[in-house]
C-alpha cells in the first residue's frame, strides 16, 4: 500500500525547463519499469510514491530524491543503473529557486524592467561578496556547492545589464537597505562600489527611497516590471519560498501606476548617486 505521508511529502515542485540528465533518468526508470512488467500505479505502491509522481520522473518533468533513487532501484533489480544514473542529475538552471525561473527567462528578452526592493539589495546589483552574505543566511545553511551555485547563477544575470545597453533598466531601492551592513564593512563597501559601476550607464537607473520619505506608493512590497518584445507587460512578486507571474492586464496596471508614483517620491538618480557615495565615504 501506498505511504501516503511519502506522496505528500514528495509530490514536489515541476521543473519548468526539464534538464537533459532529468530526461534521460526518467526514461531509463521508464524501461526497467516496463521491462519488469509494472505499470506506473504498480511501480508507483512499491516505491511509496503516487503515480503522478512516478509518471512526472519518468518524463523528466522532477527532480528524483534520494528516497525516490533507492527504493527504485531495489523494485527494479538493485542493477545500480539509477544510483549512478541519479549522480549526473542537475536542474535546467541551477542557482535558481524553481518559482523564480520563468521570470528569469523572461528577464532576458525583455525590453524594458523596472525594480522595486524593500528586503534586500536587487540580485541584479548585488556584489559577490554582498550574494554571498545573503545566501550566507539561508535557512537551513546550503552546502558549499549549494552557496556556490547561487552565487554564480546570480553574478550570471546581472551580465544582461552591459550585455543590452538598449534595454532601459530601473530600479528603486530602499536607503536601509544601504545601510544596514549585511556581511559587515567590507561587504558594504563592496556592494556600494558595485552598485555604483553598474548603475553609471545611461541605460541603468538607481533611485533610492529615503527614509525620512512622508508618502509611499509601494507598501505592499516589492516587485518586478517588465515589457516582453510583443509589449504585453508582466509583474512579478516573490514572498517567502515562492513567487507570482502577474499575467491580468487590471493588475499589472495598477502596479505600473503604484511604480510611477514611488519614482516621483524616491530621489532622482543624480542624488541617490550622491547618498550612495556619501555612504561609501562614512565607511
Amino acid at each position: 500500500m501506498t505511504d501516503s505521508s511519502d506522496v505528500t511529502a514528495c509530490d514536489w515542485e515541476r521543473e519548468p525547463d526539464p534538464s537533459g540528465s532529468l530526461r534521460t533518468f526518467g526514461a531509463v526508470v521508464q524501461a526497467l519499469r516496463e521491462h519488469a512488467g509494472l505499470s506506473r500505479v504498480d511501480f508507483g505502491a512499491r516505491v511509496r510514491f503516487s503515480k503522478h509522481t512516478v509518471e512526472s520522473v519518468e518524463l523528466g518533468q522532477r527532480l528524483p530524491d534520494e528516497s525516490f533513487v533507492e527504493r527504485a532501484e531495489e523494485a527494479l533489480g538493485n542493477t545500480g543503473a539509477l544510483r549512478k544514473a541519479a549522480g549526473h542529475l542537475t536542474r535546467g538552471e541551477a542557482g535558481l529557486a524553481v518559482w523564480f525561473r520563468r521570470w528569469a527567462r523572461l528577464e532576458k528578452v525583455a525590453v524594458s524592467l523596472c525594480t522595486y526592493e524593500c528586503r534586500l539589495v536587487p540580485g541584479l546589483l548585488q556584489s559577490e561578496g554582498y550574494a554571498r552574505a545573503v545566501f550566507d543566511n539561508s535557512i537551513p545553511p546550503l552546502s558549499d556547492e549549494q552557496l556556490e551555485a547561487q552565487v554564480v547563477a546570480r553574478m550570471e544575470r546581472q551580465k544582461m545589464l552591459y550585455e543590452r545597453p538598449n534595454v532601459p533598466f530601473s530600479f528603486i531601492v530602499e536607503e536601509h537597505l544601504f545601510r544596514r551592513r549585511l556581511g559587515g564593512r567590507e561587504v558594504t563597501r563592496g556592494l556600494l562600489d558595485h552598485v555604483l559601476e553598474l548603475t553609471a550607464p545611461r541605460n541603468v537607473t538607481l533611485q533610492v527611497m529615503p527614509l525620512d520619505a512622508e508618502f509611499h506608493a509601494c507598501l505592499d512590497g516589492p516587485v518586478q516590471l517588465l515589457e516582453t518584445p510583443e509589449r504585453r507587460r508582466l509583474a512579478y512578486s516573490e514572498g517567502q519560498q515562492n513567487g507570482r507571474l502577474i499575467s491580468d492586464a487590471k493588475e499589472v496596471s495598477l502596479l505600473y501606476q503604484c511604480y510611477d508614483t514611488l519614482r516621483s517620491q524616491a530621489l532622482n538618480p543624480k542624488d541617490s548617486r550622491g547618498l550612495l557615495e556619501l555612504l561609501r565615504g562614512e565607511l
